[in-house]
């Protein structure tokens, strides 16, 4: 698919231009002609002869960018000064911070907050641990964890590189739920160090998050995990796109005018995402699916089965479907793509059912070009941000955490994840719905509240305490003074 100037590509070109003639409209004209989009265009200083200009330019990639900034050179009479890439300078010395909460203005605030003050409270959490999650950090606090073995769609690229995306993970955490993450990038692939990592940093940690580990290691280590530590374990990459997924094919199937347990699935990607996606619609009662990979249909017959792929050959392709992804879809009422680019193309969607529902998500290019997917489909979905109806983690992710978080939850299961989903496809009401908007905006207002209330509800159910009030921050410490004790203190 053709590629579209983005922010996400934007750069600065400071310019030196004549203060007289059409230098401005030269440079506009230029950078159109070059595919290119100003977006901003300010003089930054001027004098009698000459004028300094930053001129913010969207273009479609890094080599586009580099192209329009060529054409700028022949431009008669300007001289470009430095170029910046404002993606880069917005990562310049990193995303996020650590703040202190209390201001530390004299001794007697110092006293308190550290020593000897502190001790006291080091000596109550000793006595009875579970005071940790009112006394400390914990109670709001997400460990982000990565190996960097599959970081976005740029594959093993190692930890050091992996930390720029979970440092935006831990400022989405912030903005969206008011919850601390910390980005923690393992020096290690090792399946067994891992898990002996995360068992060791837990007691400072409330929730675990597993982000851009490959599969399948990524299945082991959150299983064994969710078996070892008494905090919820949650890997996005499969869990967050299954909840944003079923949101956003229970509300396109009320435009279609189909039920859950009647459609055929069939999916591309039979990764985390792919395997997490396919069993959290059959829990949602999904009763027909057929699952692809590079390899072609899943089935039975195949020798080259792990465990992931054949929990995937036993319990999916019903009708035991052979051949490729191409001939599987034919009659499908559903497409749903984790996998590639471009591995579909308008005759093979053509072949599919009517008022058929295509979510093609690997990102950024995805296995449809969606703008030919839009000729015969009546529903599509992306994971981009510049077509409608973009499958986002950001969706769920802060709003799951808030709810377990806020539910001291232990664990996190199946039951709360629909609960996620249900959710957030209630944040689009019957008078919004239409085939261009089945799922909210990453900035709706209310999406993270509403996720949240419906894990938490779902957490407190799980343990038989569905009726409790919302967590609140008190310690029910009780001191003791040469003169006796005194009362509970409300912290």
């Amino acid at each position: 698919m053709a590629t579209v100037p983005s922010v996400s590509n934007s750069i600065t070109v400071r310019l030196e231009v004549p203060a007289t003639g059409n230098a401005v409209s030269s440079i506009t004209t230029a950078v159109e002609s070059s595919g290119g989009s100003v977006t901003g265009l300010d003089v930054t200083a001027s004098g009698l002869e000459a004028l300094r200009i930053d001129v913010t330019v969207a273009a479609s990639s890094v080599a586009h960018g580099q192209e329009i900034v060529e054409k700028l050179r022949t431009i008669d009479g300007v001289s470009i000064g430095k170029v910046s890439d404002r993606t880069f300078l917005m990562h310049l010395g990193g995303k996020i911070e650590m703040s202190s909460k209390l201001p530390i203005r004299n001794r007697d605030d110092l006293s308190m907050i550290y020593t000897p003050g502190v001790a006291r409270v080091c000596m109550a959490i000793a006595e009875n641990p579970e005071d940790a999650r009112r006394l400390t950090i914990k109670r709001n606090s997400v460990a982000v964890v990565t190996d960097g073995s599959a970081v976005l769609g740029l594959g093993n690229i190692g930890p050091k590189a992996a930390l720029p995306v979970m440092e935006g993970k831990a400022a989405l955490f912030k903005r969206f739920a008011g919850i601390d993450a910390w980005p923690l990038c393992l020096d290690t692939q090792d399946a067994d160090e891992i898990v002996a990592i995360v068992k060791a940093i837990a007691p400072g940690f409330a929730g675990i998050n597993l982000e851009d580990i490959s599969a399948p290691r990524c299945f082991e280590i959150e299983a064994r995990l969710r078996e070892a530590l008494d905090i919820p374990v949650f890997h996005d990459d499969q869990h967050g796109t299954a909840i944003v997924v079923l949101a956003a094919l229970t509300n396109a199937l009320k435009v279609v005018g189909k039920e859950i347990g009647e459609i055929r699935v069939v999916m591309s990607g039979a990764g985390a995402a792919g395997t997490a996606i396919l069993k959290l619609l059959m829990a949602a009662g999904v009763a027909h699916a057929t699952v692809a990979d590079v390899r072609g249909v899943v089935h039975q017959g195949r020798d080259d089965l792990n465990d992931s792929l054949r929990w995937i050959a036993e319990n999916t392709n019903r009708s035991g479907r052979t051949g490729t992804l191409k001939e599987a879809v034919a009659d499908a009422d559903v497409f749903i793509g984790v996998s590639a680019p471009n591995v579909l193309d308008g005759d093979d969607l053509a072949t599919m059912a009517k008022d058929a529902i295509v979510f093609a998500l690997a990102n950024p290019d995805p296995e449809v070009d969606p703008a030919v997917a839009r000729q015969t489909a009546a529903v599509v979905a992306t994971g981009r941000s510049d077509f409608p109806n973009q499958i986002n983690n950001v969706l769920v992710f802060p709003g799951v955490f808030r709810g377990l978080l806020d539910a001291q939850s232990a664990s996190v299961d199946t039951e709360m994840m629909l609960a996620a989903a249900r959710a957030l496809a209630t944040t689009v009401t019957d008078d919004e719905l239409n085939p261009n908007y089945i799922i909210p905006s990453v900035f709706h207002p209310g999406v993270a509240k509403t996720v949240a209330a419906a894990v938490r509800d779902a957490a407190l159910a799980a343990r038989g305490d569905a009726e409790a009030a919302p967590e609140r921050p008190t310690a029910g410490i009780v001191g003791t003074l040469d003169t006796g004790a005194f009362p509970a203190v409300q912290l």
